[in-house]
């Protein structure tokens, strides 16, 4: 792709984020947090949010290869050192009801023969500090897209040059997020209206439970009776509706935390903050995991599993066609952001809140006792594929199919 054309596209992904994903008011303030590898998109981005009104736009910048020198060298103690200004900096704009992108682009294999044991410490002394800012999470409109950064792209493409990778995963991005559509942002909207008959549907359903199965897997899923099924647009409470995922082909919900029972097997590699883990089962006894096994990576599975009481739980479940452009890519992009749409998965932890019906002003045992999980971490993890039934199962205890090898069966 020529450099004009590139600029062309470019910006026409920023007001995609912008426009769609932020759905940015004027006069509102922009949080951009990136990796110094960002900077063509972030200047996009600042662009297009000027042009749409924004009152400032303020860029926090980090470099991902200082997190791996720490990880290297640093005395186990300073991997458990958070600066004590981080923390009241990003409720200053969460507060204030700021917009925030996360530009997601770090290097799958960040922490490649790193101990698990110190990227734990590392991971889980910044997650204590940083789940107080769960409360602030619908504030205000959030997203999080994604870049082509060099190392991001010699994974995905590791046969081709750096600057031929780079490409090619940016022709990757454009297209999945629909940013090579004529008109980019019609495009979403016709995407959106789409996801949210499925949405709407699982709503009038509002089944007690899903269950599914593939090779490796036979797991039912119990849902709280408060249960809201959600998709592509999100409500914030400063009233602005927007699309926190660029790109998103999901429709989803929160499990019962006390009513996941069977074993369910990984059908993509999952990539978490720099490690990767492969080809594993999770086995679940009354919502708790009990049992796992991995082929790689089981050591990190471990600690993600057991980083809280809670971790060891489900909290999301979301239903994604395995024809999706995500998935009809071909490519294992290393990026939960992209992985997770091209299959039905799966999230360690955390439930979201506005999952159900009341939840965003629950106190947390109120949560817990209506089935929502709380926890310092949320992991999606995937296991679509053309293999996958899904069936809901009704009040009665009736099966009635929702997917079929992968596929959405019901009409909509």
């Amino acid at each position: 792709m020529k450099q004009k054309e590139f600029n062309i596209m470019l910006e026409k992904y920023a007001d995609v984020i912008v426009k769609v994903g932020l759905n940015l008011r004027a006069g509102q303030n922009l949080t951009i947090r990136a990796i110094i590898e960002d900077a063509p998109l972030v200047r996009k981005v600042t662009e297009s949010a000027y042009k749409a009104g924004a009152h400032f736009v303020d860029v926090l910048w980090t470099d991902e290869q200082l997190t791996r020198i720490q990880m290297q060298h640093a005395s186990s103690e300073s991997l458990e050192h958070v600066p004590a200004w981080m923390l009241p900096r990003f409720e200053e704009y969460l507060k204030r009801g700021d917009a925030d992108l996360a530009l997601t682009s770090f290097d799958p294999d960040l922490m490649k023969d790193m101990d698990p044991e110190r990227v734990a410490k590392y991971r889980n002394a910044r997650l204590k500090v940083f789940e107080q800012l769960s409360q602030y999470e619908n504030f205000a409109n959030w997203c999080v897209a994604a870049t082509a950064s060099p190392a991001w792209s010699k994974k995905v493409f590791p046969d081709l040059s750096v600057t031929d990778a780079q490409s090619a995963l940016w022709n990757a991005i454009f297209k999945v997020c629909r940013a090579d559509q004529p008109d980019p942002v019609q495009a979403w909207k016709m995407h959106t209206q789409a996801l949210n008959k499925y949405k709407d549907y699982l709503n009038s359903k509002k089944y007690s439970a899903l269950h599914y199965t593939a090779p490796g897997t036979d797991l039912t899923v119990g849902l709280p009776e408060s249960q809201i099924w959600q998709g592509t647009e999100a409500t914030f409470e400063n009233g602005i509706v927007s699309v926190p995922n660029i790109p998103t082909e999901e429709v989803f919900t929160l499990p019962h935390r006390e009513k996941v029972n069977g074993t369910v097997k990984s059908t993509r590699l999952l990539s978490v903050r720099g490690t990767l883990i492969d080809e594993f089962r999770i086995t679940f006894k009354d919502g708790r995991a009990v049992d796992f096994s991995a082929q790689k990576g089981e050591d990190d599975l471990r600690k993600l599993i057991e980083t809280d009481e809670n971790a060891c739980r489900l909290g999301e479940v979301a239903l994604v066609p395995n024809s999706s452009p995500i998935s009809q890519s071909g490519l294992l992009f290393y990026n939960t952001l992209f992985d997770e749409n091209a299959s039905c998965h799966f999230a360690l932890g955390r439930a979201y809140r506005d999952s159900m019906k009341g939840g965003v002003n629950m106190t947390d045992e109120k949560f817990a006792s209506h089935g929502g999980n709380t926890s310092m971490i949320h992991i999606d993890f995937m296991i679509g594929s053309e293999k996958l039934d899904v069936d809901g199962i009704t009040a009665n205890g009736i099966p009635e199919p929702l997917m079929r090898n992968g596929e959405w069966v019901m009409q909509v």
